[in-house]
C-alpha cells in the first residue's frame, strides 16, 4: 500500500497536558546503543549508553547479535529513567533512530532471529552484486531506489540469509519470517510483537523501496527473490507506530518518531531547507544535502535517498557514505597502539606542523562515495625515516577531512549549488584539528553543533512533533545552538597541493599498488 502524499496530518495531542513532560530518543548505533531524554528546549537532560559487539566471522564479514542489541537498548531505557528521575509517566513520546541497512530476519511465531544481524559494514554479498551488475540491472535499481547496487544495502543481505540459513527459504515462502532493519526489530519487541513497521528513510536504504512511489517495488522483490510477506509496513518518520509494552515501561509511552540515523541527524541539524547540508563524523562519515521536492539523480557517485518524510511532505537528499572515518583512528589505537585514547588525537596531530607528505587511505572495507570501489584496500603513502607517531596519527585524522571534501565537491556538482557552510556532528566533530582542516579544504565555514547527539535529537524532534510537544519547524529552530564555527584560513595553493597528494594516494588504494 502506497503512502499518500496528501497532507493527512496526525491526531493533534496538543490539548493533552504536556507540561513537565519530556521526549525519549533511542539511538541504536553501530558501536553502542543510547537512550536520551530531551526537554522542550532541545536540551539533553540525561543519557545512558552501552557498547555493542561486532564480530567478524570471515574477512570482510561483520555481524551483531540482535538479542544483545535489544537487551542493551532496554537496559539503557531503564538506566536513563533512574539517572534522571524522569519515569515513563512523564515521557510524552519516544523516537527511534538506528544504524541503517543492518539486516535482521526473525521467525514470525517465536520472535527469535534465525541468524545474526548482518551489519551495514559487511561485504559478504559482493558476488551477488557483481552478478546483478553484469546482468545489466544497475540502472533499474538506481532509477527506482536512487541507490548504486552495493553490498552496503539490505536487499542482498536478506537474499543471503534466505539462501544460506537452513530452512529459511522455505519458511520465507510460507510467510513464516519477518525482516527488519534495527528500528523495526526494536519496535517489534518493544511493543510486544504488535508492530512490524519501518519509516520511509529506513525503507529507502533497503534497495527494495521505490522512492518515487513510496512503495515496496515488485520488480525489485523479484530481482532479489524476496517474498513481500517478509517486509514491514512503511510509515512516515513522524507518525503513530504503537506504544511500548507495559512490561517494559509502566505507562507505555507511544513511539511516534522513526528515522535512519543519518536522516535523523539531518533533521536534528535543522536542515529543513533545500541546500542545507550536514556531515556526521562517526565510525564512517555520512554527508547529506536536503534537495527538497527534487530528487536529484547523481552523476558523481552519490546516492539519492529520502531525507525527511513527515506526513504529506517528502524531502529528498543526496548522500555520500564514507565507510571508514573515525574507524581509522580507532584502528591506530586498538591495533597499533599509537595513541591511548581517541580523544588524544588532536593534541598528537599538533605535535607536527604538517603531514610530511604522508597520506593514509583507510579503505578497510573498500571505498564508498564517490568511488564505490569495494575492492580498494587501505594504504599509507609517503613514509620516510622522519615519519613518526604524530605524523601517522595526523594522516589518519586528515583522511576524514579529505574524504569529506571529495563527497561535498561531488554534491555541489550534482546539485548545481555552491554551499555556504557545513553543519557537523558525531564523535570526531569534537576534534578541533579535523574540523579546522575540513574548513580549510572546503573553503567554507564548518559549524559545530552544541550536541554530539544530534542524531538522537532529530529522532526526538520527529516524535515530539507528532504529539504536539512542538508545534512546527519554526518552534524547533528556536532551539538551535552553535558550539563553534571554524573559518577557512589555509592558502589555496597549499590546499591544492594537499589534495593532489591525497588523490594520488586514493589511486594507489584503488589499484592495489604500494608506495
Amino acid at each position: 500500500m502506497a503512502l499518500s502524499l496528501d497532507n493527512i496530518g496526525l491526531p493533534n495531542r496538543a490539548d493533552e497536558t504536556l507540561e513537565g513532560r519530556y521526549i525519549m530518543a533511542l539511538d541504536a548505533g553501530t558501536t553502542s546503543v543510547r537512550a536520551v531524554i530531551v526537554d522542550e528546549y532541545g536540551g539533553i537532560v540525561a543519557q545512558a549508553s552501552r557498547p555493542i559487539t561486532t564480530v567478524y566471522p570471515e574477512p570482510g564479514w561483520a555481524e551483531q547479535d540482535p538479542m544483545e542489541i535489544l537487551a542493551s537498548q532496554i537496559a539503557v531505557m531503564m538506566e536513563v529513567q533512574f539517572k534522571s528521575g524522569i519515569h515513563s509517566d512523564r515521557i510524552a513520546a519516544i523516537g527511534i533512530t538506528n544504524q541503517r541497512e543492518t539486516t535482521i530476519v526473525w521467525d514470525r511465531e517465536s520472535g527469535l532471529p534465525i541468524h545474526n544481524a548482518i551489519s551495514w559494514q559487511c561485504r559478504r554479498t559482493s558476488g551477488i552484486v557483481e552478478r546483478l551488475v553484469a546482468e545489466g540491472t544497475a540502472e533499474t535499481v538506481r532509477a527506482k531506489t536512487g541507490l548504486i547496487p552495493d553490498p552496503y544495502f539490505s536487499a542482498t543481505k536478506i537474499q543471503w540469509i534466505l539462501d544460506n540459513v537452513d530452512g529459511a527459504r522455505a519458511a520465507a515462502d510460507a510467510g513464516k519470517l519477518m525482516f527488519g532493519t534495527i528500528d523495526t526489530w526494536l519496535m517489534f519487541n518493544l511493543t510486544g510483537g504488535l508492530v512490524h513497521a519501518t519509516d520511509c528513510t529506513n525503507a529507502s536504504r533497503t534497495m527494495l523501496f521505490n522512492i518515487h512511489t513510496l512503495t515496496w517495488d515488485d520488480d525489485l522483490l523479484d530481482l532479489f527473490n524476496i517474498p513481500r510477506s517478509l517486509l514491514p509496513e512503511v510509515k512516515w518518520s513522524s507518525d503513530e507506530y504503537g506504544s511500548v509494552s507495559h512490561e517494559i515501561m509502566t505507562y507505555g509511552p507511544p513511539i511516534t518518531g522513526v528515522a535512519g540515523d543519518q536522516q535523523a541527524s539531518l533533521f536534528g541539524h535543522y536542515c529543513f531547507e533545500p541546500g542545507s547540508t550536514k556531515n556526521t563524523y562517526g565510525t564512517g562519515c555520512f554527508m547529506l544535502m536536503n534537495t527538497g521536492e527534487r530528487c536529484v539523480a547523481s552523476n558523481q557517485g552519490l546516492v539519492s535517498t529520502i531525507g525527511i518524510a513527515r506526513p504529506g511532505a517528502v524531502s529528498y537528499a543526496l548522500e555520500g557514505s564514507i565507510f571508514n572515518a573515525g574507524a581509522a583512528v580507532a584502528w591506530l589505537r586498538d591495533k597499533l597502539g599509537l595513541l591511548p585514547r581517541v580523544e588524544d588525537a588532536a593534541d598528537i596531530c599538533r605535535q607536527v606542523s604538517d603531514n610530511g607528505g604522508c597520506y593514509f587511505v583507510p579503505a578497510f572495507s573498500g571505498l564508498g562515495a564517490p568511488w564505490w570501489d569495494p575492492e580498494a584496500r587501505g594504504v599509507m603513502c609517503g613514509l620516510t625515516g622522519a615519519t613518526d607517531r604524530a605524523t601517522i596519527v595526523r594522516a589518519a585524522c586528515e583522511s576524514m577531512a579529505y574524504q569529506g571534501f571529495d563527497v561535498l565537491h561531488a554534491m555541489e556538482i550534482d546539485a548545481g549549488v555552491r554551499l555556504s557552510s557545513l553543519s557537523v556532528d558525531g564523535g570526531a566533530s569534537r576534534n578541533d584539528f579535523i574540523m579546522q582542516f575540513q574548513a580549510d579544504l572546503l573553503g567554507i565555514p564548518v559549524i559545530q553543533s552544541e550536541y554530539v547527539e544530534t542524531t538522537a535529537l532529530g529522532a526526538a524532534y520527529l516524535a515530539g512533533l507528532a504529539v504536539g510537544y512542538w508545534q512546527d519547524l519554526e518552534e524547533l529552530e528556536q532551539n538551535r545552538v552553535m558550539a563553534a564555527r571554524f573559518e577557512p584560513s589555509a592558502a589555496e595553493c597549499d590546499v591544492a597541493r594537499a589534495l593532489a597528494g591525497w588523490h594520488d594516494a586514493v589511486s594507489r588504494a584503488r589499484s592495489h599498488r604500494t608506495c
